[in-house]
């Protein structure tokens, strides 16, 4: 099983706009952060993709990525859903629904903000295209097939609403936590690679893990590599990487790890 990093940033990117500051003048291509994305390229040759932020097109093409099987909505902020319509390429192609999971509100919120998407009675125009999903509902602690192989659905708290990370086979997801209750760390014990969001070095945040916050709950789960994402402009690839302990680094757009199958006696 593989990871792809699509997009490492938040909901502003890195450059941001009109901003000056070292990270978003900075050379090293680790740097330039697009918004949050991902794919999990499965054993079986199947690919999920973890949300559809803005610049999917661009990203999916700069990963190389030519087909996808399903798609996991962590939760619809505008940085992790709004690039949908980019998934009409694949439905066009394969002339069917893809699989779409997300958590409940999540679900109800895509059908209202893209009705078009999910609205089987909503024919495009004659010569032209558009996106259709097939959605499902996820539920915290459920465990569900996508793509082939069963997923466990591991909701964390983010502001006033869940994201939904997930663990499939020796990889944990987590993404947009201000927190890991103890239920999740105990799912995620044991895995490979560890993905978790970590904002910022220095004071808290009210939505998000911190790089200290991560940094904690990455050593309580114990995993052999964790590596953090949605990274703000506050915090430079080289440096950040500097001060991280071992086994814990920073992801970056475009950056691919390889999955191994951890046996019980390794854990």
């Amino acid at each position: 099983m593989k990871l792809t990093f699509l997009g490492t940033g938040t909901s502003f990117g890195v450059p941001v706009i009109g901003c000056r500051c070292a990270t978003c003048t900075s050379d090293d291509p680790r740097d330039k952060r697009t918004r949050h994305g991902a794919v999990v390229s499965l054993d079986s040759g199947r690919h999920v993709l973890v949300d559809t932020p803005p610049e999917l097109r661009l990203q999916l093409l700069r990963a190389g990525i030519d087909r996808v099987d399903a798609i996991w909505y962590t939760h619809c902020h505008a940085d992790h859903v709004h690039g949908v319509d980019d998934l009409r390429v694949f439905t066009t192609r394969c002339k069917s629904p893809l699989p779409a999971y997300a958590p409940e509100p999540c679900a109800e919120t895509l059908l209202a903000r893209f009705a078009y998407v999910f609205d089987e009675s909503v024919a495009p125009p004659e010569g032209s295209t558009k996106p259709s999903l097939q959605l499902h509902t996820l539920r915290h602690a459920q465990r569900i097939e996508v793509a082939g192989s069963s997923f466990l659905a591991l909701a964390v708290p983010h502001g006033d609403v869940q994201s939904f990370g997930f663990r499939v086979g020796d990889l944990g997801y987590i993404t947009d936590a201000k927190s890991v209750p103890h239920d999740i760390v105990d799912a995620l014990r044991g895995v490979d690679v560890l993905v978790l969001n970590a904002l910022w070095i220095g004071k808290s945040h009210p939505t998000h893990l911190t790089v200290a916050e991560a940094v904690a709950v990455a050593e309580t789960v114990g995993s052999r590599r964790t590596y953090l994402t949605h990274l703000t402009h506050r915090v430079r690839h080289a440096e950040l990487s500097a001060q991280l302990p071992a086994g814990i680094l920073p992801a970056h757009d475009g950056l691919s790890v390889e999955i191994l199958s951890v046996k019980p006696a390794d854990r």
